[in-house]
């Protein structure tokens, strides 16, 4: 058995799990299978894979890339992240609306978020690797950023104090994307 769709929100974003095989030498899963991907909707177009560490507390993000416009395919390699995903399609019945998932490395769940969404993370563990496949490559100047913190974003983040980057901090509110949507 390979990977199964456990939930799809706002029609585009994909929750999947591939089974965890665990015996007493550790365990083993998939982590990518073109195969599954394509069978349940998903692109199999990947040109760049990322992976990032950060401590306790650390929020990465509200982050989008409109040109080009960049799908991601997020996987916890070890620990576990408050995924944030705020739908930022212009029309979208569920524009400025947001989900947060669970993703660790025990629950084996990988996400897939198409175009159209600013994605973020919350590291609840003491460390977090979170690696992630990319239909596009990194444009810094075709990139966005929502502050994470934005109240009226309404987003329940499950840290205290968070660590964020200068640019996540100085980033735009939800209230001034909205004003010129990209997507």
């Amino acid at each position: 058995m390979s990977f199964v769709i456990e939930e799809i929100i706002f029609d585009a974003i994909k929750i999947l799990r591939s089974p965890i095989h665990s015996d007493h030498r550790g365990f083993f899963e998939e982590m990518y299978r073109a195969d599954a991907f394509i069978r349940n909707g998903i692109p199999t177009d990947f040109i760049q894979d990322n992976h990032s560490r950060s401590r306790q507390g650390v929020i990465r993000g509200m982050h989008a890339q409109h040109t080009a416009p960049m799908g991601k395919l997020v996987h916890v390699v070890r620990g576990q992240i408050q995924l944030v995903e705020i739908d930022i399609r212009k029309g979208s019945p569920t524009f400025g609306n947001h989900v947060s998932i669970d993703v660790s490395d025990v629950n084996g769940r990988t996400v897939w978020i198409p175009p159209g969404f600013a994605n973020g993370f919350a590291i609840l563990s003491e460390e977090a690797d979170v690696h992630y496949k990319c239909t596009a490559l990194y444009n810094p100047s075709g990139e966005i950023a929502i502050n994470p913190l934005d109240p009226q974003l309404g987003i329940r983040w499950l840290i205290d104090d968070p660590i964020l980057s200068d640019k996540d901090k100085a980033a735009m509110t939800f209230a001034e994307y909205a004003q010129q949507p990209m997507f």
